[in-house]
């Protein structure tokens, strides 16, 4: 396939699957349309690198569905002043739309192929990448405006909470029952929740597990 076939896949993708489905912000459709997915696909996956579907990276992880990333992203609205976290950085497409959307990007990634990917996907943009636990966030560059949580979590650490400003943004997919669901949240002091907003097909994140109750 060559650049010109995966640029018509990619404006059909936002005109077809993204524009149609609730990705409704201008400037999201404008990132997404501006990066070349293709680039951020193992070769041997490159077929559906604009399908709406999770594309595997390896050791159980994937690469984030389209439209759950663009849902994300609109319902998020990221602005060109702000600072903002990517948790998930798989090899690095989320933050390379979102350095298109904030003022400063720092993403974070705790698979080490994972990262070494996204560190050369990655090279010549502004995007911090930082190697650590995901639920740990990147507290060194707290806080941030807005909170991408890139994939589906049974739950949300205070550590990436506390990480937000005061009335600061988190999108994240929330995984209920095998269900999951794009949310939106906002901090509030010390408050915090994340709203329902519709179903979605995400990929899970790891280390996301609610803690279970003890019972006998």
């Amino acid at each position: 396939m060559t650049d010109q076939t995966f640029e018509q896949m990619r404006r059909a993708m936002v005109a077809s699957s993204l524009r149609t489905t609730g990705v409704n912000d201008p400037r999201v459709l404008a990132a997404i349309g501006a990066v070349p997915r293709e680039r951020f696909v193992p070769r041997d996956c490159l077929a559906i690198a604009y399908a709406d579907t999770m594309v595997p990276l390896g050791n159980g992880r994937e690469l984030n569905s389209p439209l759950a990333l663009g849902r994300m992203l609109s319902e998020g609205r990221p602005q060109p002043h702000e600072r903002a976290l990517v948790i998930g950085a798989a090899t690095g497409y989320a933050a390379a739309v979102m350095e298109r959307l904030a003022g400063s990007v720092v993403a974070v990634e705790e698979d080490p192929a994972l990262a070494a990917r996204a560190r050369e996907n990655l090279a010549g943009t502004s995007v911090e990448l930082i190697e650590a636990p995901l639920v740990a966030g990147h507290a060194g560059g707290a806080p941030y405006d807005f909170i991408l949580i890139d994939g589906a979590v049974e739950f949300v650490p205070d550590a990436l909470i506390f990480q937000l400003v005061d009335g600061g943004r988190m999108a994240a997919a929330m995984l209920d029952n095998g269900v999951t669901r794009i949310a939106l949240g906002r901090r509030a002091g010390e408050g915090f929740g994340l709203v329902p907003i519709t179903d979605s097909a995400s990929t899970i994140l790891p280390g996301f597990v609610r803690p279970r109750a003890f019972t006998f």
